[in-house]
């Protein structure tokens, strides 16, 4: 509701707060949620970090959109001399 403004005012940062409440309670869509949230910085500060493990949770779960997700933001954060080697 928050997060698109649907029937209140969108508040991203209101809507970050709950979706990681039901992340912390094992919602493995809210996981996959909060994990692009801080992937793009919508309503948190941009943290790869932190977008790698809610997509990890989300995918321990069987959340194969997060499984994606993860695959995709993991390519672009290995460091450059590892893609060299491998």
């Amino acid at each position: 509701m928050y997060l698109n403004g649907d029937g209140i005012p969108k508040n991203e940062a209101e809507a970050a707060k709950w979706y990681r409440k039901a992340a912390e309670h094992g919602d493995a869509t809210a996981q996959h949620i909060l994990g692009i949230m801080y992937e793009d910085g919508i309503g948190v500060s941009k943290d790869d970090k932190m977008a790698i493990k809610w997509y990890d949770a989300a995918v321990k779960q069987g959340n194969e959109s997060a499984r994606a997700r993860l695959q995709d933001l993991q390519r672009k954060t290995v460091p450059f001399w590892r893609k060299l080697f491998n």
